[in-house]
């Protein structure tokens, strides 16, 4: 009698490492912290089901990318915003590097303080 073998079904990639890369590289172009966050809330649950998945499922590599990208955003974010705020507490008014402040500021009829 011949033992009949069957092929076995490949390994699925995960929906959520997927997303959590599609959101990685969309936050650092459309949507900075939403992007952000989810990639990082889907890249850990990805990260997560993998584990749990005994090898049914791939895409590590995607979700890890997905976490760093995002984490690396919303980090540069906080940082940019504590910049500000330092900024702002000594008085020094950010915007001055952004061109026609000047006469936007006088366009609103408020002095320019510089």
């Amino acid at each position: 009698m011949t033992e009949v073998s069957y092929p076995e079904t490949p390994a699925q990639t995960s929906t959520l490492a997927i997303i959590s890369l599609i959101s990685g590289i969309v936050s650092w172009f459309m949507f900075p912290v939403v992007g952000g966050i989810v990639a990082v809330i889907t890249g850990h649950m990805a990260l997560r089901e993998l584990r749990e998945s005994q090898d049914r499922l791939t895409g590590e590599g995607m979700a890890k990318v997905g976490l760093i990208l995002g984490y690396l955003h919303l980090a540069l974010v906080v940082l940019g915003f504590c910049v500000v705020a330092v900024f702002l507490a000594l008085g020094v008014t950010p915007f001055l590097c952004i061109p026609f402040v000047r006469e936007f500021s006088l366009l609103l009829g408020a002095s320019p303080g510089f």
